[in-house]
């Protein structure tokens, strides 16, 4: 991620109130992002399944041999929060399931948050997937949402030197 932020432009940041001191940052708050007609050009990219234990640092190293280039793969899957937006492994999702689903299951004594969502039957829209889910079980829902998000676009490694070089260029930065 490092050599990431080299591609940001810096920013001046008073560090104290009375503006006598000045340091030169990274703006952090800068991004970057593919065209949408980019993105729909598969001939650029092919599809990848992500395997429980994957991140976008081992799937870079896989692809492109560089754990620095899990930028690309962010980018290119609109990928904003890796720990959230990738899917989750199996123990992880049942420690997430079982968080989100706590308040619930506080209402009956010695019930986890996943003990109550395996066990409530429930019907309702999602706004996350559009469609209508009516399985009777939280869990099996949440875990239906993770599986969507196993499937992502990998950037050919031949095209990895032209999309730095357009980041160098949008930034303006030259490393």
């Amino acid at each position: 991620m490092a050599n990431y932020f080299n591609f940001f432009p810096k920013t001046y940041y008073t560090t104290s109130q009375d503006a006598t001191s000045v340091d030169v940052v990274t703006n952090l708050v800068t991004r970057f992002s593919f065209e949408k007609k980019f993105k729909e050009n598969t001939s650029v990219f092919t599809k990848y399944n992500i395997n429980d234990g994957d991140t976008p640092e081992i799937i870079a190293y896989k692809a492109y041999g560089s754990a620095e280039l899990h930028w690309v793969i962010l980018a290119l899957n609109d990928i904003i929060d890796p720990q959230y937006d990738f899917p989750l492994d199996q123990r992880t999702l049942a420690r997430f399931v079982d968080s989100k689903y706590t308040a619930n299951a506080n209402t009956v004594i010695g019930q986890t948050g996943l003990t109550w969502a395996k066990s409530n039957i429930h019907s309702y829209y999602t706004t996350r997937t559009s469609t209508n889910i009516s399985t009777g079980d939280y869990s099996e829902d949440e875990i239906e949402y993770n599986e969507t998000k196993r499937t992502i676009s990998l950037l050919k490694p031949e095209y990895i030197d032209a999309v730095k070089d357009e980041l160098q260029r949008v930034m303006g930065i030259r490393v």
